[in-house]
């Protein structure tokens, strides 16, 4: 479990996230993700946002509340929530070990309103 959270931390860093190579090791091929905008993502379309515009001038993301769950040997659920530039996110995570590393299968985001 402790790889899929290292992961999924790694992911959340702007730096990465600007590196399509680094975004790819961590994705799994059949990546899915239901965004908290609302759009759906995969692989691909996914590598487009993340990469575009550079590391300069993003917001850092704050996660909390980080539990994990073993679904079965290989398959790990997280659940957090993420701050960004005043706008949270609850977000649930699927992470699957192949080829003898762990990689996001799916993703979902959504959005908390505000008290």
């Amino acid at each position: 479990m402790r790889a899929a959270v290292e992961g999924e931390l790694r992911l959340l860093d702007p730096g990465v996230r600007v590196l399509p190579e680094a975004v790819t090791e961590l994705l799994d091929p059949e990546f899915t993700e239901f965004g908290a905008s609302g759009r759906c993502y995969d692989r691909v379309s996914v590598l487009a946002v993340t990469s575009a515009g550079g590391a300069e001038g993003r917001v850092p993301v704050a996660a909390t509340d980080m539990t994990g769950a073993l679904l079965a040997p290989g398959l790990v659920h997280l659940t957090f929530t993420t701050e960004s530039d005043g706008r949270r996110v609850r977000r649930n995570s699927i992470w699957r070990r192949t080829e003898s590393r762990w990689r996001l299968y799916f993703h979902q985001g959504t959005p908390v309103n505000s008290p």
